[in-house]
């Protein structure tokens, strides 16, 4: 393996552990934070869902240039595409963050982010699930 493979699995690797997990945990705690109506904490979980939602595209594009001679390879085509899922599901979490971020700071008492706690739950879960098919993916079946 030459240096700059090295340098670009040290960036690969830095980038899941120090991006990855922050957002899954920032999307995981949301939902108990609209619970407990707190728009302050909602506000704070929310901005980090999209900073950290961004960089986990570090990981993604040093994979590419990491992998690219292996690019056709099953196990890592599937990763790709479950990333891009991933990917896709922080998109719809940062979406419903806002809504209940707008909800829960109207007055009105009739309002209920209820829809959205148990839609970031839902997506959190399958996002971590599939950070967690991906790990196994890579660890298992790289050669």
């Amino acid at each position: 393996m030459s240096f700059a493979d090295k340098v670009l699995l040290w960036l690969h690797i830095g980038f899941a552990i120090f991006a990855i997990g922050p957002v899954t945990a920032a999307t995981s705690f949301t939902p108990r934070y609209i619970r407990a109506r707190d728009v302050g904490v909602l506000r704070h979980l929310h901005r980090t869902t999209r900073i950290f939602g961004i960089l986990t595209l570090g990981v993604f594009l040093f994979g590419i240039a990491l992998g690219r001679v292996n690019l056709g390879k099953p196990y890592l085509s599937v990763s790709m595409t479950l990333f891009i899922v991933a990917a896709v599901l922080l998109v719809m979490i940062d979406r419903d963050q806002r809504t209940a971020i707008r909800v829960l700071s109207n007055e009105s008492q009739e309002d209920d982010a209820k829809v959205q706690t148990g839609r970031i739950a839902m997506l959190s879960g399958i996002s971590a699930l599939i950070w967690l098919v991906i790990l196994v993916l890579m660890v298992w079946f790289n050669p």
